[in-house]
């Protein structure tokens, strides 16, 4: 019906009585069509006459409409990743538990520090043999950290070790870390960026994982996991994030006037409630810098305050109508 009465407007700008006649539709059914259309943004009061009303063209329409259901598609695969890593952490949890139990089968050791980290995680790379998965959070590298994994990631890709490692998107605005990761990626490793990682993680041959036992203090300590059920449930977290990821050498450039990826996880992250230092860890910026990109959604989306913010972002198609 809804696409009745835009082809009838198309066809030649009308008011509502017009449009019952040529239609043969009663006016609540095409009030409703245009209720329907008006939040599609497919038609609007005509500027020239506004007793008529005035469809978009076909062109601009349909850009909308995609738009819009490229937005739910993203929606869907936010909830799919939401629940992967819930469900991992529901195993960790119930791994943890074990482990206090005293069960030898838990498959859990706890590392304290960041010298038990960096010490355990040198025998590990010694030992690995076909594949390294990494999510790296953090955002733009230190200098001493890439100056110390050069060596050790050159001798894991030289030994024919298979390398996959994610990085947050802001990695992208800092010069010196992009250099590294284009030295990884000439050396074979492959390389992706994603706006924001749920912790840091090391998966070996898929028979162990190293994740932070804290996600805002990764040096604080560490999780080793070998249990069967928890390091699949995390590979199959990696691989859902390393197919939604961006290839470091190509990013996909927006549609003009819709939302960056860093913008979008922004706005999703801003949905949930986090602070602006919380959404600056997860993406791996400074609390500035998620204040100037929290500064731009506002103005992208023509919003005086965050509650507007959400309202506007709802009605276009960036976050669902309902609580994820």
């Amino acid at each position: 019906m809804a696409e009745s009465v835009y082809r009838g407007i198309l066809d030649r700008p009308q008011d509502v009585d017009d449009l019952c006649d040529r239609l043969k539709l009663t006016e609540k059914e095409i009030r409703d069509a245009l209720d329907r259309l008006s939040e599609m943004a497919l038609v609007r009061p005509s500027t020239e006459d506004p007793g008529q009303l005035h469809a978009v063209s076909p062109h601009v329409g349909m850009e909308i409409l995609l738009a819009r259901q490229q937005a739910e598609l993203a929606s869907q695969k936010q909830r799919l990743e939401a629940s992967r890593a819930a469900a991992a952490q529901l195993i960790l949890e119930y791994d943890d538990r074990r482990a206090d139990a005293g069960s030898a089968e838990a498959g859990v050791r706890y590392l304290e520090g960041i010298d038990s980290i960096r010490d355990h995680l040198a025998v590990l790379r010694e030992q690995v043999v076909r594949e390294l998965l990494t999510f790296a959070p953090g955002g733009p590298q230190t200098q001493a950290n890439m100056s110390a994994s050069r060596p050790l990631n050159q001798q894991l890709l030289e030994r024919g070790v298979q390398m996959r490692t994610v990085y947050l998107d802001s990695i992208r605005s800092c010069t010196d870390t992009m250099k590294y990761v284009h030295w990884l990626t000439e050396h074979g490793c492959q390389v992706r960026t994603v706006p924001s990682l749920p912790n840091r993680m090391i998966i070996y041959d898929r028979k162990a994982a190293i994740i932070a036992a804290h996600t805002e203090n990764t040096a604080a300590g560490a999780m080793q996991l070998t249990s069967q059920g928890a390091v699949t449930t995390l590979h199959a977290l990696f691989e859902s994030v390393w197919q939604s990821a961006e290839p470091v050498v190509r990013q996909a450039r927006p549609t003009p006037g819709a939302l960056n990826r860093q913008q979008a996880e922004a706005l999703r992250l801003l949905a949930q409630g986090l602070t602006d230092e919380a959404i600056a860890n997860r993406l791996g910026v400074s609390p500035r810098t998620a204040r100037r990109i929290a500064s731009g959604l506002m103005d992208v989306l023509d919003a005086d305050s965050r509650f507007q913010a959400g309202v506007h972002a709802v009605q276009r198609g960036y976050l669902p109508s309902t609580p994820l």
